[in-house]
């Protein structure tokens, strides 16, 4: 199937993920370390203050001092990185906005204003007037399950369509959503959750995923993109192993009521790549390391070509 190709970021994206000490602040040394084995493994980019970053708990000095790193490091490596500006305070959102963008990141993410649900001019407006903020540099919009609005295809090209988004980070709606982006979704990057992605290319949807199997190791998240571009059957193949995984053992945890921050880090510590760690800032509750470690060899077992990366 012919696969759509807008301008934009693609591939296999990697989450910056927060070490947070036992006296709740940002271990700024682990963060550096953390880009550095990041940056080692070569994947197609690196991107800052999504859900698994924990935008939304850091005060303005401390965005600024984790987007200053981030910049500095992938500069000097000649790597992607793509910076979250998000806040659920679009006032707030605009102005970590103009400063992501002169630092100049391939995009800056958005999410929608997110204390009472945006209409579809209200989204629209408020995307016109972040592309205004970022000046020259692209959008990709953030809109996961858990946004107060959560957009289908059609509504989401009605607020796009003909402004600074480039790109969008989507949950899957239903059993016609990539029908559905086909029909409405050509002038973006469609971002799918990183356990579809060899589902999402082979429907001739997907540029690529801000990846939680790059949480769970990147070198193998990578090892499967590559895996895909040679045999998408055999991608296919380990993806049902891979979904397995996560719905047998990750999100679980999502029901007894952790966030999806704590399901990235969990996976980060499975992986073991980085000295990260499964604390989330106050008050969200982390998911004990021992756990991490009890999982460690059920993926090595039901995914080896991920973990052995």
């Amino acid at each position: 199937m012919a696969r759509m190709n807008p301008a934009g970021p693609k591939g296999t994206w990697a989450s910056l993920l927060l070490p947070i000490g036992e006296d709740d602040a940002i271990d700024f040394a682990r963060l550096a370390d953390g880009i550095a084995a990041l940056i080692a493994t070569g994947v197609d980019g690196i991107y800052s203050n999504g859900t698994a970053g924990e935008f939304y708990a850091q005060t303005e000095a401390e965005f600024d001092a984790i987007q200053g790193l981030l910049a500095a490091a992938c500069q000097r490596a000649g790597m992607a990185f793509v910076i979250g500006a998000c806040h659920s305070d679009p006032v707030v959102q605009m102005a970590r906005i103009r400063r992501a963008a002169a630092l100049s990141p391939l995009a800056i993410q958005v999410i929608l204003p997110d204390w009472w649900p945006v209409t579809n001019g209200e989204a629209r407006a408020f995307i016109e007037r972040a592309s205004d903020a970022a000046g020259p540099v692209p959008l990709v919009l953030y809109n996961p399950p858990h946004a107060k609005r959560v957009l289908g295809p059609a509504d989401l090209a009605e607020v796009t369509r003909a402004t600074g988004v480039v790109a969008a980070k989507l949950t899957l709606q239903g059993t016609d959503f990539y029908a559905e982006a086909r029909r409405h979704l050509s002038h973006l990057g469609v971002f799918v959750p990183g356990h579809h992605l060899a589902t999402g290319r082979a429907e001739g949807v997907a540029a690529g995923a801000f990846s939680n199997i790059a949480c769970l190791n990147p070198l193998g998240a990578m090892a499967w993109q590559e895996m895909m571009d040679i045999d998408i059957t055999a991608g296919l193949a380990l993806e049902t192993r891979i979904r397995a995984f996560i719905s047998g053992h990750i999100l679980p945890y999502a029901e007894r009521g952790f966030s999806n921050a704590a399901l990235d880090k969990l996976l980060a510590r499975i992986g073991g790549w980085a000295d990260i760690g499964t604390r989330l800032r106050a008050p969200y509750a982390s998911i004990p390391d021992d756990d991490a470690l009890a999982l460690r060899p059920v993926a090595m077992a039901m995914i080896p070509e991920i973990m052995a990366s």
